[in-house]
């Protein structure tokens, strides 16, 4: 007698049988990834088809960001189902599909059994997976780089500001005020790693996807001299990065990688001419903010830019007496026991008074650029002008403890705010005043650019802003 034997799936039809053996070959080839982690793949590692597992997780976000230039037919697909179903293009209610905006893209639900995570199409290119269960994920933040300044050659470059200052505010009767040349404060608890970016904008850097894998692997062309971690103003922590090897009158974007995962920018600037002959001025502990192109002869080889350690004394010292010598004259009101102010109090009024004095004591070389900007109405864009004044080579210096160039250059005035931000912030008995818009304010300070001028009137000037991120600098605010 002749036994026959069949197959327990002979009987299913040929079509749902490919498909059958489609799925299990497909589900025994799945990798599995791990929580908390970010995966690189490419073309080259795995088919054009792939399956992932994911981790289990009552509250868990699958990340995809695409590493090519050029965009990509892939298509992502998970489930956060235990049927074992393969997620596709057909659809079910438990598949989702993670479609790319601006090289990225996301899921974030619940899992408690896990899921699938399935590319197709992917013929060529790369991608990122992040996985995780902290709401980490790829994007682009809402904060910008900012720049310091430009020479021909070179640019100061802050990233976002990644960790907000808190200083401790005094107390009567102990009632004590940083000194004018401040400590270095100690570093933030944690440090994100981050990777400056530049380009010029003709490589049209914007128009590829704007995730971090693919920013960050861009060819640069200039060169870091120094990067490090900068207290630059209340808004807290930066990195700061020192540049040469830049092109005169070249237009540049900027963006700077978080972690490798975030991207903060772009942010747009244009070097200088080539015959602009003022050096860079930065990490100064008593005036913190002043990141920018000053009247001094050239640095001391191997010096690119001029720092606290190389600054001549005759400039810094007669700026510290200032500074103590008011502070002084300040602490002379019974700060923290009255009040000159529900909305001031010393300590303001120091910090916007420093903010000032470096301002003005240290002069802001720039050159002449037209832009067009909205006009007051909001209606037709005008041209509008920086707050510009030539200095003839030889002519008196605006600071007279600085030295005599022999090169004429053009400085860049201070922002009349402020000296009107250290009239708001200070007791009367100081006598602070200002030069009013109406008469002679702008031979010495830049006006209508943040407030429209008019007296006690704070906003609708024509820029709203001393800087933007498309490079206008239109006066100094320090």
């Amino acid at each position: 007698m002749q036994v026959r034997h069949f197959h327990p799936l002979s009987h299913l039809p040929q079509t749902l049988l490919c498909l059958l053996h489609a799925s299990i070959a497909f589900a025994q080839t799945q990798q599995a990834l791990s929580l908390n982690s970010v995966t690189s793949f490419s073309s080259y590692t795995i088919p054009g088809s792939a399956l992932f597992g994911l981790p289990p997780s009552s509250q868990l976000t699958v990340s995809i960001a695409s590493c090519s230039s050029q965009a990509s037919p892939a298509r992502f697909f998970m489930t956060n189902s235990t049927s074992g179903i393969v997620p596709g293009p057909g659809g079910s209610t438990d598949v989702f599909e993670i479609s790319l905006n601006n090289g990225y893209g996301q899921w974030s639900g619940s899992a408690p059994g896990g899921g699938l995570l399935s590319v197709q199409d992917l013929q060529q290119g790369s991608f990122q997976v992040s996985v995780s269960n902290n709401g980490t994920t790829y994007g682009i933040l809402d904060q910008l780089p900012l720049l310091g300044d430009t020479t021909a050659n070179q640019a100061i470059i802050f990233s976002h500001a990644f960790y907000p200052e808190s200083p401790e505010q005094p107390n009567y009767p102990n009632y004590t005020l940083p000194p004018a040349n401040l400590s270095a404060s100690d570093n933030p608890p944690f440090t994100p790693t981050f990777n400056l970016v530049i380009a010029p904008t003709s490589s049209q850097l914007s128009s590829l996807p704007q995730t971090a894998c693919t920013l960050i692997n861009t060819s640069s062309t200039s060169s870091i001299i120094k990067n490090d971690l900068w207290l630059r103003d209340m808004d807290g922590w930066r990195s700061q990065w020192l540049i040469d090897g830049l092109s005169p009158s070249t237009n540049y974007t900027a963006y700077v990688i978080q972690d490798q995962l975030k991207v903060s920018g772009p942010i747009y600037f244009a070097t200088k001419s080539a015959g602009f002959p003022c050096p860079l001025l930065h990490s100064l502990p008593y005036c913190p903010s002043t990141a920018y192109a000053v009247p001094l002869p050239p640095p001391q080889a191997p010096a690119l830019a001029y720092d606290a350690s190389s600054l001549p004394s005759t400039i810094s010292s007669p700026l510290l007496q200032y500074m103590t010598n008011f502070t002084t004259m300040l602490l002379t009101f019974a700060c923290g026991r009255d009040l000159y102010s529900t909305l001031q109090t010393c300590a303001d009024c120091q910090r916007e008074y420093r903010s000032w004095l470096c301002s003005v004591s240290f002069p802001r070389c720039s050159e002449l650029v037209a832009t067009t900007s909205p006009s007051s109405s909001g209606d037709n864009p005008q041209a509008l002008f920086s707050a510009l004044q030539p200095q003839p080579s030889g002519s008196t210096p605006r600071n007279q403890f600085f030295p005599n160039v022999s090169y004429a250059y053009t400085v860049l005035l201070p922002c009349l705010e402020t000296c009107n931000a250290v009239d708001r912030a200070c007791p009367y008995f100081l006598g602070i005043k200002c030069p009013v818009p109406q008469f002679n304010a702008n031979a010495s300070y830049g006006v209508g650019f943040i407030d429209s001028g008019e007296v006690g009137v704070m906003g609708q000037g024509r820029t709203g802003v001393a800087q933007d991120r498309w490079g206008n600098v239109w006066c100094n605010a320090n």
